[in-house]
């Protein structure tokens, strides 16, 4: 399939802030901050018409949009059903920052039971994880436990680190949630706790079962991981995040150029998360040329949802 739908842009790249598909946005389902239909509402406002929010591990976020009793969306608006896994490479042989590779699901079918299974899997391990990283944030003289409590955490989301920068931010100890995770959370610092779940395989696999493409998500590392990448794609990978809204001019090009050698459908997204401000403050930053787009639209119309639900490539929803 990737083969067939691989393409390269030509022509001048577009203006940032001009992008018309986002295929990469996160909710309070899991470690946004935007409710979906909010979520939804902004992008569509900033010129998104193809969306996928991809939030971690579950895909609550579509389907209450999608629910017979949810408003309608936005005439124009064609929402994508996805999800973010963040995978575990201890124990494989590759050294990474913090030992993880994110692996998109673009298209996966909403109502395959065996992946909400594995998905949930993966949401108790994030419980476990946020648990023991508030647990050693207490050991280190920082407990957050009363601005978490003022939170509303019920909804069996997938939480995640982001969540326990904002509480920090709440409680006066840091300016930022990227200050958070610099000097509290993130990988190697006092409160930090390994990720347990999904291998990049087994992440890669699920996506397949479950009928949707495989998108390697903001790898800059890509062009000098050729050799891994190779091994994930005999796996099922069959996608690559070339247009991350944090990649410069020359990180695309080179993105580009990996998923054209290697017969990889190259997808974008914005990774909103929305602890910068507002969805249009993202969305500048985002570039996705038109004929990116339409490569994506002809991978998601081959999905086992684009194939159900009768998603056509290379036009929009009436």
């Amino acid at each position: 399939m990737a083969s067939r739908h691989a393409r390269r842009a030509d022509g001048p790249a577009p203006a940032p802030g001009t992008a018309t598909a986002d295929l990469h946005a996160h909710t309070l389902r899991s470690d946004g901050v935007l409710e979906p239909v909010e979520l939804v509402r902004q992008a569509f406002a900033a010129g998104i018409r193809l969306f996928a929010i991809a939030d971690h591990d579950n895909l609550a976020a579509y389907r209450e949009l999608r629910a017979p009793d949810a408003a309608p969306l936005p005439a124009g608006l064609e929402l994508v059903p996805a999800v973010e896994i963040n995978s575990i490479t201890r124990g494989l042989p590759v050294e990474l920052s913090e030992g993880e590779l994110h692996i998109l699901g673009i298209g996966v079918d909403p109502d395959d039971e065996a992946f909400e299974t594995a998905l949930l899997k993966q949401r108790d391990a994030r419980r476990i994880r946020f648990a023991q990283a508030v647990e050693k944030l207490r050991e280190v003289g920082k407990p957050i436990d009363d601005q978490l409590a003022a939170m509303d955490l019920s909804d069996g989301g997938a939480l995640g680190r982001p969540t326990l920068g904002r509480a920090m931010m709440a409680a006066g100890y840091v300016e930022s949630v990227d200050e958070a995770f610099r000097v509290w959370i993130g990988h190697g610092r006092p409160a930090y706790v390994a990720r347990t779940g999904m291998g990049p395989i087994g992440a890669i696999r699920a996506i397949r079962a479950a009928g949707g493409l495989p998108s390697l998500a903001h790898f800059a590392e890509a062009p000098a991981r050729i050799g891994l990448m190779r091994d994930l794609i005999a796996e099922g990978l069959g996608g690559l995040e070339t247009n991350h809204r944090s990649f410069d001019a020359e990180t695309r090009a080179a993105m580009g150029r990996v998923a054209g050698n290697l017969h990889l459908v190259p997808t974008g997204g914005s990774d909103y998360h929305g602890d910068d401000g507002p969805y249009a403050a993202t969305h500048a930053l985002l570039v996705m040329p038109e004929r990116l787009i339409e490569t994506d639209r002809t991978a998601i119309a081959a999905t086992r949802w684009g194939q159900r639900t009768g998603f056509a490539p290379g036009s929009e929803a009436a």
